[in-house]
């Protein structure tokens, strides 16, 4: 015989809204744990100050000011930039900088930026790791200018109580970009180019025979 519903036997009044407590339930306990992860991150007030520091680094790069970029960072930072090329120590940075951005036979007239945090940083005492993304676009002395996605990774750490860069590592997708996308439609004009011209030397040479 079928075991009575001792729930649906009971009265209306009395009956377990079973569903509505699981979900009060859920709400209460994940508040909780928020409540709980927000007072125990110890890191609340290193987390701001990581923060202040990637902003100022964008809007050093935005200003065209590599000085305070370089206020950013430790005397000592390893830069590995997007061609490639590694900086080391600030004064590496500034030179890098000079002969790439808006100095005299610089390839660039300017370049912007603007970055955006991937996670929360990890902190191991007074070292840091965190990395994100950026939108870049460039402006080129002898062409357009052009867009590139990024991403980057730093090391940070705390230098008289201030956190500052110790190493940066810019990275972009060399298989698909818009360069890349541009080189390919130039091969296409290219070859249709050689295409076309190539039929009309031989109609050329035809007319020639024929006359």
């Amino acid at each position: 015989m079928r075991s009575p519903d001792l729930a649906a036997a009971a009265p209306i009044h009395l009956r377990p809204h079973w569903r509505r407590w699981l979900v009060a339930l859920t709400v209460i306990a994940n508040l909780t744990i928020g409540a709980a992860w927000a007072d125990d991150d110890s890191h609340a007030g290193d987390r701001k100050q990581l923060l202040t520091l990637m902003k100022e680094v964008e809007a050093g790069i935005n200003a065209q000011d590599a000085k305070r970029l370089t206020a950013m960072m430790a005397d000592d930072v390893t830069v590995i930039w997007l061609n490639a090329e590694v900086s080391r120590g600030k004064d590496e940075v500034l030179a890098y900088y000079a002969r790439m951005v808006g100095g005299e036979g610089a390839i660039l007239k300017k370049y912007v930026t603007q970055v955006s945090l991937d996670a929360p940083a990890r902190f191991y005492g007074d070292a840091a790791i965190a990395e994100g993304k950026a939108a870049d676009e460039f402006f080129p002395q002898a062409r357009s200018p052009f867009r590139l996605d990024s991403h980057w990774s730093t090391t940070l750490r705390k230098v008289d109580g201030e956190w500052r860069i110790a190493s940066l590592h810019l990275s972009a997708n060399v298989f698909t970009n818009p360069l890349m996308a541009e080189a390919q439609q130039w091969i296409w004009y290219a070859g249709a180019g050689g295409l076309v011209a190539g039929a009309l030397v031989v109609f050329l040479l035809l007319r020639l025979r024929k006359s």
